[in-house]
Order: structure tokens, then C-alpha cells, then sequence
């Protein structure tokens, strides 16, 4: 089981990370041209913000284990990745848009939260 959560734990880190960059350095409408109509409901800086915050999530997914230093922030960064995919999931149900990627990341993030927590520590 725990190199299954790793496995999770990495592919999570690669999502999230690819999807933090490319908000990062792509522009506003490279996004929505690219198919992230929902960029259009938020303002440039948040956009930002929610790459940084991706980006930021994938690093403490894999850095603290990596480095043996602060491996409880595994779960922490999880569970906020989690709450943020709940959080972009309320936005594409209010856009009527397919929400099933993020509702997903959020139950897999959350689900790596929990066993983190309780039965697999790190």
C-alpha cells in the first residue's frame, strides 16, 4: 500500500504542478484558448495566485520526504490541494461546466489526506 500512495502522491505532484505552471507563465487568454473558460470569471491576480498555490501544493507533496525534513506537511498539502479542487469544482457547477477532473483530484487529494493522517504516516 505504500507504494501506491506514492505512486498517487507523485502523479498528484505532476497534475498539479503542470497545472500551477501553465497558469504561471501562460497568459489570461492562452488559458481560455486553450480550453479554461472558467479564467474569464477571475481576475488575473487570483489566477495567479491559484498557480502559485498549485505549484506550491505539488512541492510540499514530494519535497519534505524527498529532504527528510517536515514530512508532516505531506498531508497538509494534500488536504489543501483537496479543498481547493472542492473549491474549483463549486466554480465550474456554477458555470454549468464539466466538473468531473477536479471533484476527482479533490476525493484522490482527500482520500491521500486521510491515509496520510491515520494509517500510512509518512
Amino acid at each position: 500500500m505504500e507504494i501506491w500512495l506514492w505512486v498517487v502522491t507523485a502523479l498528484l505532484a505532476v497534475v498539479f504542478l503542470g497545472s500551477g505552471v501553465s497558469k504561471l507563465v501562460k497568459s489570461r487568454r492562452a488559458l481560455f484558448e486553450s480550453g479554461m473558460t472558467y479564467v474569464q470569471d477571475l481576475h488575473p491576480a487570483v489566477l495567479k495566485g491559484v498557480g502559485v498555490l498549485e505549484a506550491a501544493g505539488a512541492l510540499g507533496l514530494v519535497l519534505p520526504p524527498v529532504l527528510d525534513r517536515s514530512v508532516h506537511l505531506v498531508p497538509v498539502a494534500a488536504g489543501a490541494l483537496s479543498v481547493m479542487m472542492l473549491v474549483a469544482t463549486a466554480l465550474h457547477l456554477r458555470r454549468r461546466e464539466p466538473f468531473a477532473v477536479p471533484l476527482t483530484l479533490a476525493v484522490v487529494a482527500g482520500a491521500l489526506t486521510v491515509l496520510r493522517l491515520t494509517e500510512f504516516p509518512v
